[in-house]
């Protein structure tokens, strides 16, 4: 049996498995961050730093100002204080540490050279001698970084990379290393997985490919509430015959039951445990990589909202502006406003505001209350 839904209802469907049915708690704890990291399945780890690095922002959105400093405890402090693991998700991600069984069939993968940059997978074959090597060499003397490593020190993209780097980057693709902590300007040292992840994880046993597969559509599929077969196997960034397979097993359960949201052609799916909040009371500006929006076409449907951020849009192309963040309200995205983090002042700089064609009367002053939410957690001062 399918289920029909309006769209006002899917959406709020997508809300309330993102972590918006609830209102933020008054004084967020690390329980309240351990539940929205448990909740979502991932952090996106992305280099730009303009504003606030991304893995932190989709916390904020969901609970307002936590102190940063648990996330990084949790990713890389003491083992006892670990929670998450760095690993290729969605894109490069911070995950709980459950996940890493499901995610060992891609670790064998880039292991046989069938996953990974394409560039990289050199060490998977004619040139895997000289990577154990460099394994070795973090075995004998402890955590590394690749400007540690002669050749090491290179620019972004893996193609402009130093020998060294790309090794680096095949072996943690491969799982035979792992972030151990980052240091300076998000520096990455790379450390034996045995030295990071707990022992406890590393004992678990490994799934079959197909059953690790099917975990991960399932944890998708409660993350979204509501989505395509497309938008599933974008969460962990499957191959389309792997999340096939997967889905139809999870169907096959009634974990995921066949929905049509009204006005749209493309099939979807509601996980079993989904609910529908009659109402929707969120302030929160959204990060460019959060879940709940980084799918733009998924965005486009279920919010009419059409969203490309501008750091990755030429500059005389540009609508509004260069890291400009969706503005949710209730259950709308109702405005996008262009911002920046100038440290050396102490100021959250707002470059450019832009509000929908139906915002409420109040979105101004919804905004600005966020905005100045966002300051404070940041240590900045804003001003309107």
């Amino acid at each position: 049996m399918t289920v029909s839904l309006s769209i006002t209802d899917a959406r709020r469907i997508a809300l309330a498995a993102q972590g918006f049915g609830r209102a933020r708690p008054a004084t967020p704890s690390k329980l309240n961050l351990r539940k929205v990291t448990d909740r979502l399945g991932l952090h996106q780890i992305d280099s730009v730093n303009i504003l606030a690095r991304a893995h932190y922002m989709p916390a904020f959105s969901r609970l307002g100002g936590y102190d940063r400093d648990w996330l990084d405890s949790a990713a890389w402090g003491r083992p006892r204080d670990r929670r998450l693991f760095e690993y290729w998700a969605h894109e490069a991600s911070l995950l709980p540490l459950d996940l890493h069984p499901l995610l060992r069939w891609r670790m064998d993968r880039a292991d046989r050279g069938e996953a990974g940059w394409k560039g990289l997978r050199v060490f998977a074959g004619e040139r895997r001698a000289d990577a154990m090597a460099l394994l070795d060499r973090i075995r004998a003397e402890g955590p590394r970084a690749a400007a540690d490593f002669e050749g090491g020190r290179g620019r972004s993209g893996w193609w402009e990379w130093g020998t060294a780097k790309q090794m680096l980057e095949w072996l943690f693709w491969a799982g035979h290393v792992t972030t151990a902590t980052r240091r300076g300007g998000f520096e990455r040292l790379y450390d034996l997985p045995e030295r990071v992840i707990p022992p406890a994880i590393l004992a678990q046993p490994t799934p079959s490919p197909h059953d690790a597969r099917t975990a991960l559509i399932e944890r998708s599929a409660k993350a979204l509430g509501i989505a395509t077969a497309a938008e599933l196997r974008d969460y962990f960034r499957l191959q389309p015959d792997d999340a096939r397979a997967a889905i139809d097993s999870l169907r096959e359960q009634a974990v995921l039951i066949p929905a049509r949201i009204e006005g749209q052609a493309q099939a979807a799916y509601l996980h079993r445990d989904a609910v529908t909040p009659r109402r929707i009371h969120a302030e929160a500006l959204l990060s460019p990589f959060d879940p709940l929006i980084w799918e733009r076409s998924r965005t486009l449907r279920l919010f009419d909202f059409h969203y490309r951020i501008g750091i990755y849009t030429p500059a005389d192309r540009r609508t509004h502006g260069y890291y400009d963040l969706p503005f949710l309200l209730g259950d709308r995205i109702v405005a996008r406003v262009d911002l920046k983090a100038d440290r050396k002042a102490g100021r959250l700089l707002v470059q450019s505001r832009h509000l929908e064609p139906d915002a409420p009367p109040d979105t101004r002053d919804a905004l600005d209350r966020e905005l100045h939410r966002l300051a404070d957690w940041l240590g900045l001062v804003f001003r309107v």
